[in-house]
């Protein structure tokens, strides 16, 4: 298992949940409660196993906290990505800057 797969793990899993977070709102007039939970729960198992296989595996690389730090700005990442993307949200500059300075944040904690 190389680090790179890890991280790569990391981040699919954070599109997931994004996907998963957000993903049901472009379609609330057209489902109900009840189908956009089971949809967003349907996405959220495959990405928490996904998740806890990236962080047992990444341990032997990577710290808990450089891991998690991974993972919460790649999380974060993504909400902004799919608000985009999916539900056609402007990404402001002032938002995209606060985006540049956790990924310095994710890259000064990443390594033991």
């Amino acid at each position: 298992m190389t680090p790179y797969l890890v991280l790569a793990m990391l981040f699919t899993s954070s599109v997931i949940m994004a996907l998963a977070w957000l993903g049901h709102v472009k379609f609330r007039n057209r489902v109900s409660f009840a189908v956009a939970v089971i949809g967003s729960w349907t996405l959220v198992l495959p990405e928490y196993v996904l998740n806890v296989m990236a962080m047992r595996w990444g341990h032997d690389y990577f710290s808990g906290a450089a891991m998690a730090s991974f993972n919460l700005c790649t999380g974060v990442l993504c909400v902004a990505l799919v608000s985009r993307y999916v539900l056609g949200e402007p990404l402001k500059p002032r938002q995209i800057a606060g985006f540049a300075l956790m990924v310095v944040a994710v890259v000064l904690v990443m390594y033991k």
